[in-house]
């Protein structure tokens, strides 16, 4: 009898102890799940009739404000068409770009859409359509300082976006530029245009900034032959919209919509209108 009781009370500490551990694995299984915001909000965004997409409004091409403070840009007429698609309007939303990836973990804004490059790190965090766009680093110089390649930087005063694919870059390979300038570290800019003041003004010698935006910004300089864009050994970078990662349906509209624009042949046209040449990404 005694023994069929040690065996009664032992089972029945068993059943306690394997209760108490399914308990606590649901229980972390709800905070996981609770902490990955698993919500894909395309429902929610076409019932609402608006996304809103975060943006820096100075960096030209690709989204910036004109004179009259309209916002124009590259991002700007592809994002419009996309959800034009969708029946969905887009509301532009001007972010700290150094925080846009906090902006949209916590839903103040629903997409990164401006210029923003694919990284191993940003991709974390971050989930990414198709590329609609290639782009590289570099360097832009006055002509005057005699800087010809990033060789030539050495010792000087570099400036750069912060939280910006250059600052990325620079981070990540060292030896191609940061161990040669000044103090190993950059001048941090919140925008282009302000790097760009203190760059003509001689106090930073170069600026490393992204081709299309160096480009531009140099063409519609009245003094454009001033400058010199030093190409270095950065590697090619690709565009896409940034998504939270919960968004599965939202990446699946926008890439359809993206592949039909590129079929139809409006992206050729849009790469004519911003730079004069067609530069679709094909292969994806």
């Amino acid at each position: 009898m005694t023994q069929l009781i040690k065996k009664i009370v032992l089972l029945m500490l068993l059943l306690v102890f394997f209760t108490g551990l399914t308990g606590c694995s649901n229980d972390k299984m709800k905070d996981a799940n609770q902490s990955m915001n698993l919500t894909d909000d395309w429902k929610a965004i076409q019932q609402k009739g608006t996304v809103v997409i975060g943006i820096d409004d100075s960096f030209v091409p690709m989204t910036f404000r004109q004179k009259d403070g309209k916002l124009v840009g590259y991002d700007v007429d592809l994002a419009k068409k996309v959800f034009e698609k969708y029946g969905i309007k887009v509301d532009f939303q001007t972010i700290d770009w150094s925080m846009k990836e906090t902006e949209l973990k916590n839903g103040t804004i629903d997409l990164i859409w401006n210029g923003y490059t694919k990284t191993t790190a940003r991709a974390k965090t971050v989930a990414f359509s198709r590329t609609y766009l290639t782009n590289k680093q570099v360097v832009v110089t006055k002509k005057s300082s005699e800087i010809n390649s990033f060789s030539e930087m050495k010792n000087k005063i570099l400036g750069v976006q912060s939280g910006s694919a250059g600052f990325d870059s620079l981070n990540l390979y060292p030896n191609i530029l940061k161990n040669k300038i000044q103090d190993e570290e950059p001048i941090q800019y919140d925008s282009f245009d302000n790097a760009f003041i203190d760059l003509n003004a001689d106090r930073i010698q170069g600026l490393l900034i992204d081709d299309v935006y160096a480009n531009y910004f140099i063409e519609h300089q009245t003094n454009s032959n001033s400058y010199r864009v030093i190409d270095g050994k950065f590697k090619t970078e690709d565009f896409a919209v940034g998504l939270r990662k919960s968004d599965v349906i939202m990446k699946l509209k926008i890439n359809k919509a993206i592949t039909e624009l590129q079929n139809e042949g409006y992206l050729k046209k849009l790469n004519h209108k911003w730079f004069g040449e067609d530069t679709t990404v094909r292969n994806n």
